[in-house]
């Protein structure tokens, strides 16, 4: 790493020609590459050309296609011919940018690139080369892949431009450099003063971008070199922050404490070890603090900034909006018919189960879907976002915890999909911060933003809701949520850690997946969780035991 190549002595033989074409072997890329120079293919074209007929080439890739494609950009890029590579792709601007930065602007140098295992149109390689700068140097090595596909006006194989050839942690918009970081780094500390690191913490990766890009230059630190992702609009929009992938030199840390709870934090990262792609938020009511966070999947905070249908969770909003209305009163008869069709839409329960003569209380701790969808045509179209902004402070982008977030989408609709809306689907969106913020206001009966960092930290200001619920609303709202946690679809993973608590089970139903989402929000205590399991089922089965453990251990 990092020496160059010895130039192999140049073959004093004449290249054979195969079939009116001449193949010429490149040394120095770690693979052969076989150019094409005149007769053959270049000569049918300007045949056509010259007829007057221009020939789209269509049908699958072959084989050949792919790898003439691909080798042939894998070796103008490892030479360093940024312009040559580029007119491989069906982007050549771009693509042209992206490989002159990496020289240029990342300061990458001894680039080998070396193709893995071709499956269908994509090609996995590996990546090695050495980061240069100002007498500072390190090894980098990351796997990519790339895919050939065919420009549409011609069919000609290319490969399909993304940032993310590049570099895999790139989006497209975003770029690599290697300079001074221009952030200084920091030293996160859990709420009793312990550092926190990814390499204990795995899911607090992003996290801890997020409190660099926030407080690095508040918190006292220095700048040092590194090699860094920084990110595009496009990234920027979706609240992602720039990453270092590389340290050249260290800078000297500023110090940052959050509100995590080093226990809390420690069965978060073990309970969604044990599972794909689940994520966990613990908080506590009284205050907002940020117990825990953690993720499955390391490369996007899904805790924080997930976009997902909450399923039935929702429906703890539902129904404060609908005792608020006097449309439904805990013990008293409400309908759960088998089916209800509002908005040209046939909505079913689970199982298509109907309760007859059964109350709203029941219908919540089983989720009845019909006994909500029943009331739709009661309600306006914008009666439930008004409802999740002014009370459970939710769907504004307001939210300022420490770290990006999404802050919960309940977006004012219409016919069938306000009516969808009102069991978390159609267009509402949340994730396990914003449910378990959910959880935290009925157990405290106010909404209190969530923090990871303290607001005294910065001076910022924190959101609120407009509003509370009155005392009525409430004490029913946490008898349907206690029923639920002691009687419905959560008893199974509540058991035993009552009698102060609530619960909410959910499902969420997502296109191509052959099983739901699983939700889970609930209430312990001063203590508040929520959790997701993506494609995992019921939420009771999935995501309950996740949040159980957690509100045990906090109790």
């Amino acid at each position: 790493m990092g020496k160059r190549r010895r130039v192999a002595e140049r073959r004093k033989t004449r290249p054979a020609v195969l079939g009116g074409m001449i193949a010429v072997v490149v040394g120095g890329a770690g693979f052969g590459v076989y150019a094409l120079y005149d007769g053959g293919a270049a000569a049918d074209e300007r045949s056509a050309a010259a007829s007057g007929h221009r020939t789209v080439k269509t049908g699958p890739l072959t084989a050949t296609e792919i790898h003439t494609v691909s080798t042939r950009f894998l070796t103008a890029w490892q030479q360093g011919r940024a312009d040559r590579a580029a007119d491989a792709t069906d982007d050549p601007a771009a693509a042209g940018k992206a490989l002159t930065g990496y020289t240029k602007e990342a300061h990458l140098k001894d680039v080998t690139l070396t193709p893995g295992t071709v499956k269908g149109a994509k090609v996995p390689f590996t990546v090695k080369a050495t980061v240069a700068y100002q007498g500072l140097s390190k090894p980098l090595a990351y796997d990519s892949s790339l895919t050939v596909v065919r420009r549409a006006s011609d069919g000609e194989p290319l490969v399909d431009w993304h940032s993310a050839v590049v570099h895999p942690e790139l989006r497209d918009g975003d770029t690599l450099v290697t300079g001074a970081s221009g952030t200084p780094p920091v030293k996160a500390l859990d709420r009793d003063g312990g550092e926190i690191t990814s390499a204990k913490y795995p899911s607090l990766g992003t996290v801890l971008d997020g409190l660099r890009e926030k407080y690095g230059k508040k918190a006292g630190g220095t700048a040092g070199v590194e090699l860094r992702v920084v990110r595009g609009k496009a990234a920027q929009d979706a609240k992602l922050s720039d990453k270092t992938l590389v340290e050249l030199s260290k800078g000297t840390p500023g110090t940052v404490r959050t509100t995590l709870s080093p226990a809390l934090q420690a069965a978060a990262e073990q309970q969604v070890a044990e599972r794909a792609r689940a994520s966990v938020v613990a908080l506590r009511p009284s205050t907002g603090e940020i117990l825990a966070v953690a993720n499955s999947g390391h490369g996007f905070n899904t805790a924080f900034q997930g976009a997902l249908a909450p399923g039935s969770t929702m429906k703890v909003i539902t129904s404060s909006l609908l005792i608020d209305k006097g449309l439904a009163s805990a013990d008293k008869p409400h309908p759960c018919p088998k089916t209800v069709t509002y908005g040209g839409w046939k909505f079913h329960n689970d199982d298509d189960f109907e309760i007859k003569g059964g109350t709203f209380k029941a219908s919540f701790a089983r989720s009845c879907n019909t006994a909500f969808i029943s009331q739709a045509k009661k309600l306006k179209n914008d009666d439930l976002t008004k409802q999740a902004q002014q009370v459970f402070g939710l769907s504004m982008n307001n939210w300022a915890i420490g770290v990006p977030t999404f802050d919960g989408s309940v977006p004012v609709q219409s016919a069938a999909q306000m009516a969808a809306s009102l069991i978390g689907q159609g267009g509402v969106r949340m994730n396990p911060l914003n449910m378990a913020s959910v959880a935290a206001t009925v157990k405290s009966g106010t909404f209190h933003q969530p923090y990871l960092v303290s607001p005294s930290v910065d001076h910022r200001t924190l959101a609120t809701a407009s509003r509370t619920l009155s005392s009525k609303t409430l004490s029913q709202l946490r008898e349907l949520m206690r029923y639920t946690a002691a009687y419905g679809t959560a008893a199974e993973a509540m058991s035993g850690l009552g009698p102060d608590y609530g619960a909410k089970t959910g499902s969420a139903e997502v296109d191509g997946q052959k099983k739901p989402n699983g939700w889970f929000t609930a209430y312990r205590g001063d203590l508040a969780a929520a959790g997701v399991v993506q494609a995992g089922g019921h939420g009771g089965d999935t995501a309950g035991p996740i949040v159980a453990k957690l509100l045990k251990l906090g109790s």
